[in-house]
C-alpha cells in the first residue's frame, strides 16, 4: 500500500492541527488581556463627583471593548485555521480510504486454477492453525468427490498442536519427550531447540525454590550442551543465585514470556520442517506475498490502462517487483542488460568471457546469431555459437 503517501497527509493534518490550536490559543490569549485591561481600567479609575457618571464611563469602555473585539475578528482568524485543518483531514480520510480499500479489480486476471489442489491448500492450512474440524468440513463441502481418508494428513499437525497448547499451559512433557526422540534430526538441522527447552523446564524447577533439584537437572540435561553454548549455560546457573527474586535480578529476562513465545515458534518450525513441509501455510504465504506486490500493480496498471488487456495474457510481469528473502524460493536470472527476467524462451547464457546475459540479449546484439559482438561488460569479442545455457 501507499502507506508514505498516507504518513505524508497524516503529517499534513497534525501541523495544521498543531498551527490551528496556537492560533485560537493566541486569539483566546489576546481577548483575555483586553478583557483583563477593560477591567483594570474600571478598578482604577478615580471616584467621580456623580454616580450618574458611572454608568457613562462603562459603557465607553465596553465600546472600546467591543471595537477592538471587532478589529482583532477572533471568529474569523479561527475560521480561517480551522477551514485548512478540515481541508488537511479530509484529503487524509481520502488517502487513507484509497490505500486501504482500493479497488483490486484493475489487477484482477482471469487464471485457471487447479480446484482439488486449492482446496487442499485452504483445507491445510485450517489443519496447520488446529482447526481440524473445519478442515474436514471445508473438504466434505467444496464440492469435490469425497476423499478417502488420509490420517496422514493431519495425524502429524494434531500431534504438534497437542504439544503446543500444553505448551501454552507451561507443560513441557510432550515437546520435551517428541525433542528427545528427534534429537539426531535436531541436531543435523543445527537447532538448539533441546536446549531451549530444557533451559525453561530448568527455570520452572528453580522457580519452585527448588535448587538442589534444578541443579541436578542442569547435570543431566543441560551440560552436554557446555562445549557450544557455554555463555547461555552459565548465565543459566548463575540465575539461581537470584532465584527468590529473579524479577529484580539482572536475569530478569527469563521471566519474559517471549521465551516462551519463541520456543513455541521454533518447535512449530522445526516440527514442519521434519514433516518436509513449509513453516508457513502456502496460504499464509501466497496472501503476504500477494500483498506486497499487489500496490505495485494497482499502480501500474491506473496510470497505464491501455495495459489491461496485456496483463490478462502476458507470462513475464510488467514491472519490476521486489520482495524479502522470506518470499524468495528459487533462483531468479535477471538480465542486467534488458531488466527482464529470465524464462523457458529467454533463458541465461554463459557467454565466453563468463559473463552471463539473456538469450534474447545475445540475439539482439548479434542479430540473431549471424555475427559475433563485443561483450557489454569487457573487451571479449563473443561468438554465439559458443555460449553456454545456464540452469538454476
Amino acid at each position: 500500500m501507499e502507506l508514505k503517501t498516507v504518513r505524508d497527509a497524516f503529517d499534513r493534518v497534525t501541523k495544521k492541527q498543531k498551527l490551528c490550536y496556537s492560533k485560537t490559543q493566541e486569539v483566546v490569549d489576546r481577548l483575555s488581556q483586553e478583557i483583563d485591561k477593560a477591567l483594570n481600567t474600571i478598578q482604577e479609575a478615580p471616584p467621580t463627583g456623580s454616580s450618574d457618571d458611572e454608568p457613562l464611563h462603562h459603557k465607553s469602555l465596553v465600546a472600546d471593548l467591543k471595537k477592538t473585539f471587532k478589529e482583532i475578528a477572533p471568529t474569523k482568524q479561527v475560521e480561517a485555521t480551522q477551514k485548512e485543518l478540515s481541508g488537511a483531514l479530509n484529503k487524509y480520510l481520502k488517502a487513507l480510504d484509497k490505500t486501504l480499500n482500493p479497488d483490486i479489480n484493475t489487477a484482477y486476471r482471469n487464471v485457471e486454477f487447479d480446484r482439488h489442489a486449492l482446496h487442499q491448500v485452504i483445507a491445510g492450512f485450517f489443519y496447520r492453525q488446529g482447526m481440524f474440524d473445519i478442515g474436514d468440513s471445508f473438504i466434505s463441502e467444496s464440492g469435490e468427490p469425497e476423499p478417502e481418508p488420509d490420517p496422514s494428513a493431519t495425524k502429524p499437525f494434531m500431534e504438534m498442536h497437542r504439544i503446543l497448547e500444553a505448551m501454552s499451559k507451561r507443560d513441557l512433557g510432550p515437546a520435551l519427550k517428541w525433542v528427545a526422540s528427534n534429537s539426531d534430526k535436531l541436531k543435523l538441522a543445527k537447532s538448539d531447540l533441546e536446549l531451549k527447552l530444557h533451559s525453561l523446564h530448568f527455570l520452572e524447577i528453580a522457580q519452585d525454590k527448588d535448587t538442589k533439584e534444578a541443579i541436578s537437572y542442569a547435570r543431566k540435561h543441560i551440560t552436554a550442551y557446555s562445549d557450544r553454548c557455554f555463555p547461555e549455560i552459565q548465565k543459566l546457573m548463575g540465575s539461581l543465585l537470584w532465584n527468590r527474586n529473579l524479577d529484580k535480578s539482572p536475569y530478569a529476562e527469563f521471566l519474559s514470556p517471549a521465551l516462551w513465545t519463541n520456543a513455541a515458534k521454533e518447535l512449530t518450525q522445526q516440527y514442519c520442517n521434519l514433516l518436509g513441509e513449509s513453516s508457513e501455510s502456502p496460504l499464509v504465504v501466497t496472501l503476504a506475498a500477494g500483498s506486497e506486490v499487489l500496490p505495485t500493480f494497482l499502480k501500474y496498471l491506473n496510470l497505464l490502462p491501455e495495459k489491461r488487456k496485456e496483463w490478462q495474457t502476458m507470462e513475464q510481469l510488467l514491472v519490476p517487483v521486489k520482495l524479502p528473502e522470506e518470499y524468495r524460493f528459487h533462483s531468479v536470472f535477471v538480465c542486467p542488460v534488458s531488466k527482464e527476467h529470465s524464462s523457458e524462451d529467454n533463458p541465461p547464457m554463459r557467454m565466453s568471457c563468463g559473463h552471463v546475459i539473456s538469450n534474447q540479449t545475445i540475439n539482439r546484439m548479434s542479430r540473431n546469431g549471424a555475427k559475433s559482438f563485443k561483450c557489454p561488460y569487457c573487451p571479449t569479442e563473443v561468438d554465439p555459437s559458443q555460449c553456454k545455457q545456464l540452469y538454476f
